[in-house]
């Protein structure tokens, strides 16, 4: 028989020489690969040790299930302090009635709604219990694409369900339920599933980096999480007044594409501006001289394309202090001070 044949015949029969063909064995990866796998192995499971006790899992009863309708759903959280706190998504505890919280150690507790924020999707539960696990929240403008990222929560029931992916995008935009926009939302490839919205996003640093919020029907591998950043803005307004004070305008108003005429008569570098349709009459911009059919091409000297622009400095602009709305009105331009009020809803 030929030599080569009997080397293959030998290294199939597992009978190769320990000095030197079990390079060549099937299933024998090189040491470097070994190490490298070894390294990703020990950053899943340190992170799965060390924030997972911190991930609970949370049931919701909306009342449904006693008329007939739904069962109750379930969704997961995060301690984020050891006093009881958690964060998860708004649209995981809307409407509920009931709130109970399944810890990973097999313990229970009642949970409370202490506040929601569903223009972020944002909301914290509490449980009064003490000394729990927590997690850190980290800083999501770091992530880079291509960064390995740690999904855990509670899909379909299944708690403390581990999955990872890397960061696939960021700054993504995303619609919450009452239509407005969230910014810099991370889009990964950590697979989930129902169960898993609220629960943590985490580097391989421990560090929790987003909330898991959303998947896309059909699609494989696209997951959405809210940034952490986001979170730890939202958080103490929900800890201390229950909800987010957000300014209002008074203005209901669409995009519209501005005349190039137009455009170059005032020297715009935007090609749209938010037409002002109607004016709450009690509104901030009422009181601020503002008009039907005024063009805002500005607030406070950033350029305005979208309604959505209108909202992003709205969301972190403090109320009741005055900003300064640029507007068209026919053949002039005027600066309006318009002081905010803060929103009801």
């Amino acid at each position: 028989m030929d030599e080569p044949v009997n080397s293959l015949l030998t290294l199939v029969s597992g009978a190769a020489d320990d000095k030197g063909d079990d390079r060549y064995r099937v299933g024998a990866p090189a040491s470097a690969d070994v190490a490298l796998l070894d390294a990703y192995s020990k950053a899943v499971t340190t992170v799965a040790d060390t924030v997972g006790p911190a991930v609970v899992s949370i049931a919701v009863d909306t009342g449904r299930a006693a008329r007939g309708g739904e069962p109750a759903g379930t969704g997961s959280g995060v301690v984020v302090a050891p006093d009881g706190y958690i964060l998860t998504n708004s649209h995981v505890v809307q409407r509920a009635r009931h709130l109970a919280v399944s810890f990973s150690d097999g313990g229970s507790a009642e949970a409370q709604l202490v506040g929601e924020d569903p223009a972020t999707d944002l909301a914290v539960i509490s449980v009064p219990t003490s000394g729990l696990a927590y997690a850190a929240l980290g800083d999501s403008d770091r992530l880079r694409v291509g960064q390995l990222v740690i999904a855990i929560g509670s899909p379909l029931g299944f708690q403390s369900t581990v999955s990872t992916g890397v960061v696939s995008a960021l700054g993504r935009g995303l619609r919450s339920t009452e239509g407005r926009l969230i910014e810099n939302i991370i889009q990964h490839t950590a697979p989930l599933n129902p169960g898993n919205s609220g629960g943590p996003l985490v580097d391989s640093h421990g560090r929790v980096v987003g909330i898991n919020t959303a998947i896309i029907a059909m699609a494989q591998g696209i997951g959405f999480a809210i940034p952490a950043n986001t979170a730890k803005w939202v958080l103490p307004q929900l800890l201390t007044k229950g909800r987010v004070r957000r300014g209002y305008l008074g203005i209901g108003g669409w995009q519209r594409r501005l005349d190039r005429r137009l455009a170059r008569r005032y020297d715009l570098d935007t090609d749209s501006a938010v037409e002002a349709v109607s004016i709450d009459p009690q509104g901030p911009a009422q009181l601020a001289g503002m008009r039907p059919g005024d063009l805002v091409i500005a607030i406070n000297g950033t350029d305005v394309h979208s309604v959505d622009d209108l909202h992003r400095v709205l969301a972190e602009w403090p109320v009741d202090k005055v900003l300064t709305l640029t507007v068209i009105r026919g053949p002039k331009r005027l600066e309006l001070a318009v002081t905010p009020a803060e929103a009801t809803r």
